[in-house]
């Protein structure tokens, strides 16, 4: 049985073997034991099995010397000196969207750490924490936003870190999909982080220090069917996090600003609940702890990143370079085109849970 008392067969799949393989056969320490052991039971330098899993273990520490170099360089980061530790009592961390499926979860474990957490959304949050702050707001629109993040840094201060998460789905095919629908869904999925930027950014730029989180989508990657909206909302994000990273290193002068961009999988939220996934071995659904840990994980790191989860969908951004046929072969093994037949609209948080508990301070 796992942890949460599921049968373990349930939690095996593919991003297990591989989190295995990349602390041991992809693992530089790993591997430097293999020819030492042999060398020391007597095998010569020129040895077969000496050669070969030496010149294996130059290639892994090749690997990952471009990765830190590339995360040093993207980061602007000191060859010898380490980014300043991030203190978790001291950041105001702004949540929309909070209320329910990864971002309440998020916010009640920020919350554990001694973060003050500010949650926006349109439905309270349910919580016992008495360091999480509810305000009602629309974030889809300008107007709220301004007026709220006024509001909230006159009460509780300038946040250091957003987490734009709020998100909406329709699942209808393209010519089902009402004007109501569409800028429900832009306006939540996407505008909302134009205007959430522009009420806190100035202050992280006058800081010059912040983190931003985009919470994207692997469907921002790939577009497929019953889901062009949606697609092309999450698509905008990829692009606008990557715009962003351009204005804050080139134009405002502020490294010191992270972004962090989520790309992940489907996550098993009320959201898409009633989606109709594939095989759970190569394409596992995420649970949204997951998806929680890599995103704190990334705050404590203090680097600008991409997060994918889970493993398939660092292959997704290949899609676009390869042939049509092979897209479609992607598609038919994932079911993709067809897993929101039966989709079913939920809202994000059950009714049944009432009201949010008075110890959320609810404005």
């Amino acid at each position: 049985m796992s942890d949460d008392g599921s049968p373990l067969m349930d939690d095996l799949d593919i991003d297990l073997f591989v989190k295995v393989f990349a602390q041991t056969g992809f693992s530089p320490f790993f591997i430097m034991l293999i020819p030492t052991f042999y060398i020391f039971q007597g095998a010569k330098i020129t040895d077969s099995i000496v050669v070969y899993s030496a010149a294996y273990l130059v290639v892994v520490c090749a690997f990952w010397s471009i990765k830190w170099i590339s995360r040093l360089y993207s980061n602007q980061g000191n060859l010898f000196y380490s980014p300043q530790p991030f203190e978790w009592g001291d950041q105001i961390v702004v949540i929309t969207g909070g209320s329910s499926g990864v971002g309440e979860l998020l916010a009640n474990t920020l919350a554990v750490k001694s973060v003050t957490v500010v949650v926006l959304d349109v439905k309270p949050i349910r919580s016992e924490n008495y360091n999480i702050s509810y305000y009602k707001c629309d974030v889809s629109k300008w107007e709220e936003v301004e007026a709220v993040s006024k509001q909230i840094i006159e009460e509780i201060g300038q946040p250091t870190v957003l987490v734009n998460n709020a998100g909406v789905v329709q699942g209808k095919l393209l010519l089902d999909l009402s004007p109501e629908d569409v800028q429900q869904t832009f306006g939540v999925n996407t505008l909302s982080h134009f205007w959430t930027l522009k009420a806190f950014l100035p202050g992280m730029i006058e800081k010059k220090k912040g983190h931003i989180v985009t919470m994207a989508s692997v469907m921002g990657i790939h577009g497929v069917a019953q889901m062009t909206d949606y697609c092309a909302s999450k698509a905008a994000l990829i692009n606008l996090n990557r715009s962003l990273r351009s204005e804050l290193d080139k134009r405002y002068k502020t490294p010191g600003i992270r972004t962090t961009l989520v790309c992940p999988g489907h996550i098993h939220t009320a959201l898409f609940s009633t989606l109709n996934m594939s095989n759970q071995f190569w394409f596992p659904t995420l649970h949204p702890i997951a998806i929680v840990k890599r995103v704190i994980q990334a705050l404590d790191e203090t680097h600008s990143q991409t997060i994918y989860l889970p493993f398939y969908v660092h292959f997704t951004p290949l899609l676009q370079l390869l042939p049509d046929w092979f897209t479609d072969l992607a598609n038919w093994v994932t079911n993709a085109d067809f897993a929101m037949k039966d989709f079913v609209k939920m809202s994000g948080r059950r009714e049944e849970e009432g009201p949010a508990p008075s110890a959320a301070k609810l404005r």
